[in-house]
């Protein structure tokens, strides 16, 4: 399958500064990180760089669920 879209390009989609849910939350925070790597598609190159930069995610958990919305929203 080929991703047409990268995964911050979703992410920004699910941006809602009011929102408490996870992944709202975790897209806002993405929205400052000047150093997130804005074109990647790849899990494991984005696993690496939240678990090395990602200190806003509560939770890798929180990345796992929204890559995988990132997956079902491409499919």
């Amino acid at each position: 399958m080929e991703l047409r879209r990268s995964f911050y390009q979703y992410l920004m989609t699910q941006r809602n500064p009011n929102s408490h849910d996870e992944v709202a939350e975790f897209a806002n925070n993405a929205f400052f990180d000047q150093t997130f790597p804005k074109q990647e598609k790849d899990y494991d190159r984005l696993s690496r760089y939240l678990e090395l930069n990602g200190n806003y995610l509560p939770s890798m958990t929180v990345f796992d669920l929204a890559y995988q919305h990132y997956l079902d929203s491409e499919a």
